[in-house]
């Protein structure tokens, strides 16, 4: 089995100077960097929350008194310079065409709003008509279904479904179920005006492929289309060019070791873009989307203005984010496929779906048979063991695996962390614990 401490990694290029081999981060330096973690927590759910290394807090920190101390000084003459840098090495690393394309956002869900609060806009002027279609997936994160509804439905649009399976087996299937579905939304003479992909969902953990069903939107003269790509950055290859999508948001306090929180939305310079507007209106409404986020009143800006702290952080690892993010999947994978044979289940998907994430299953003789019972054995784990991991219940027959962890890896976690887990779920079997004997 291949250690989890392993650094090496293949290399790419950036504009910042690379490290010699016997220069790379030592395990020792990251468990420093991450020692403000609960040392007494197996912290398997990275995909939640994410996590920033200690260098880059104390980069946080001095950004927030530099705020403190002079205001007026940071307002005028620092933050804007600030989100302007910031802003630009987003762009290159997902390779986006300008600088103006790029806006930074507190999160995923806030640009979501932005996104669907233009299409609202168009449903009542007119431009969209009523029962127009917004087309999602099944297992779209449950934030975006609440703000198709607030947003989309309220004006008067339709929402037609992408049912997926789960345990999934190969891409064909979702691009299957994604067709048949385009036919549906087409199916009362109604136009699909958008169409809501996620690159890597939630629960279940999956990637998907967003750029077969952006191609196939193209085709099928989808108006416009919003990749929800929360997970993505620094978690699987993100592309602007390749993916072709108008709009796409991912945070980057999941995986990019940002601290909470900030995100960023590119659009695609388009007639239609420039009518995007932060929900949040201030000063700067009507100067651009990119302009108007960087200023929506006096608050915190300091998690949007380390993202240079950031890539100093990623470049002392061979390989910087690509070399993070391919280590992360390969040694997910192991982790998941040592504890589906502990416990002689499966993955959820195979490992080319996986990103740094996998859905391992659990023995079905925990008697998982509800959403409640999938949270009450995750308290469980964490209150009596230590252990942080979702559970997703996805049903099933009772001598069938009906739920699975989602576990993430991350650089900071080690072996230990994923033995602990196989260790808790095997004491619980070897006591006969089931769900049932929980109380609701």
């Amino acid at each position: 089995m291949a250690s989890t401490e392993h650094q090496n990694g293949d290399a790419v290029s950036h504009s910042h100077k690379k490290l010699k081999p016997s220069n790379f981060i030592t395990h020792a330096e990251i468990q420093s960097e991450f020692s403000h973690h609960d040392p007494a927590v197996a912290r398997l759910n990275n995909g939640a929350f994410g996590c920033c290394p200690a260098s880059v807090i104390a980069v946080q920190r001095d950004w927030q008194l530099k705020n403190l101390r002079q205001p007026d000084r940071f307002y005028f003459n620092h933050l804007k310079s600030g989100l302007l840098r910031s802003r630009t090495i987003i762009k290159d690393l997902v390779n986006a065409h300008h600088v103006d394309e790029i806006s930074l956002v507190d999160n995923a869900s806030t640009a979501t709003a932005i996104v669907l609060q233009q299409a609202a806009w168009a449903f009542h002027d007119g431009t969209f008509q009523k029962g127009d279609v917004v087309l999602m997936l099944h297992y779209a994160y449950g934030a975006v279904k609440k703000a198709i509804e607030a947003y989309v439905v309220r004006a008067g649009g339709s929402v037609v479904e992408v049912p997926l399976r789960f345990p999934v087996t190969s891409n064909d299937e979702i691009i299957r179920e994604f067709r048949k579905a385009i036919e549906k939304g087409k199916s009362q003479g109604n136009r699909i005006r958008l169409a809501v992909i996620d690159h890597v969902t939630s629960m279940p953990s999956m990637v998907i492929p967003v750029k077969e069903l952006v191609t196939i939107c193209r085709e099928e003269a989808v108006d416009q289309v919003y990749v929800d790509a929360a997970h993505a950055v620094g978690c699987t290859r993100v592309d602007m060019q390749e993916i072709g999508a108008d709009f796409y948001t991912s945070n980057l306090h999941k995986w990019f070791f940002c601290p909470p929180s900030v995100a960023f939305l590119y659009a695609r310079a388009s007639p239609k873009s420039r009518d995007l507007h932060h929900p949040v209106v201030s000063h700067e409404y009507g100067n651009g989307l990119a302009v108007e986020s960087s200023w929506t009143g006096n608050r915190d800006y300091s998690a949007q203005l380390v993202v240079p702290a950031i890539m100093d952080f990623v470049q002392r690892f061979e390989g910087g984010i690509e070399g993070i993010r391919k280590r992360n999947h390969d040694v997910v994978v192991e982790m998941g496929e040592m504890l589906v044979q502990a416990w002689e289940t499966h993955l959820g998907s195979p490992p080319h779906m996986s990103a740094s994430m996998v859905m391992v299953g659990l023995p079905p003789c925990l008697g998982i048979f509800s959403d409640s019972h999938a949270l009450q054995l995750r308290t469980r784990l964490r209150d009596e063991f230590g252990v942080e991991v979702p559970i997703y219940f996805a049903g099933g027959e009772e001598a069938s695996v009906t739920a699975y962890a989602r576990i993430s890896h991350q650089v900071y976690n080690t072996l230990q962390d994923y033995i602990k887990f196989k260790d808790a779920i095997n004491q619980l079997v070897s006591h006969g614990f089931t769900c049932a004997l929980l109380s609701d």
